[in-house]
């Protein structure tokens, strides 16, 4: 076994796992490495959800253990995140029709994970309970750049007002317009916490309108993708706080 160096926190060490809640944040993100699993539906009734989730987890603590112990490098496996995205997009802001959208489950995996290492970590889930979901696994590359952020404090269910101002107002008078898919990132164990607590990031990739500039200091620090993401301005919500206790 290798000499094990401190365990890295990801949610900690990237700027990327930090937003407020009441306010945007332009970030700009660099590419980021994922385990992914893509289905489609009402992710709280179809059993391909939870087939997605049961295909994801052994194989991240798999590459957990094989890099502390190959490596020498230990870390805190990150939450779990989703794109998330519908034809019509007002399927997943004000309509709420679950049923229509499509959807990718990811965790985050740590650059120096190998291709070799991915694939033992494979061989290993598959030789002893083979998860359903487990061929359509993925190790890919997501490249969002300059995004939109933010932190909603309750139920799930509660984001559409969030997501109808981002979409409609900050996002189009600021000059920008929506690229990419809808990201959410789980803070809370929904198996734990009450839906009053639940802490979800929500991010929307975004690039400037052809002919118009981003606003003046609105626009994310740096150029190129920065090693870490990196705080730009942070604008409170229009016209109201988001409330941390949603019915």
């Amino acid at each position: 076994m290798a000499s094990v160096t401190a365990k890295v926190d990801f949610k900690k060490s990237l700027d990327s796992y930090r937003a407020r809640a009441g306010e945007f944040r332009i970030v700009e993100m660099r590419p980021l490495r994922y385990l992914m699993v893509d289905g489609h539906g009402n992710p709280n009734t179809v059993q391909e959800y939870t087939d997605a989730l049961a295909a994801l987890y052994p194989v991240a603590y798999q590459l957990k253990f094989a890099s502390k112990h190959e490596l020498g490098q230990d870390y805190v496996v990150p939450p779990l995140e989703a794109l998330w995205w519908a034809s019509d997009m007002e399927a997943f802001t004000s309509a709420r029709d679950k049923a229509q959208w499509e959807w990718t489950v990811m965790l985050m995996i740590p650059d120096w994970i190998t291709p070799s290492m991915f694939d033992a970590a494979l061989a290993k889930v598959a030789a002893k309970d083979r998860p359903v979901s487990l061929e359509k696994l993925r190790d890919e590359v997501l490249d969002e750049g300059t995004s939109v952020q933010t932190l909603h404090l309750g139920p799930y269910d509660d984001e559409a007002t969030t997501l109808t101002e981002l979409h409609h107002e900050f996002i189009p008078s600021h000059g920008l317009r929506m690229t990419g898919k809808h990201h959410e990132i789980y803070l809370s164990d929904p198996r734990r916490v009450i839906p009053s607590k639940l802490r979800t990031i929500l991010r929307q990739p975004v690039k400037p309108v052809a002919g118009t500039h981003a606003i003046a200091g609105e626009q994310a620090a740096g150029s190129g993708r920065a090693a870490r993401a990196s705080p730009a301005h942070a604008v409170p919500l229009a016209g109201h706080q988001r409330s941390r206790c949603r019915g």
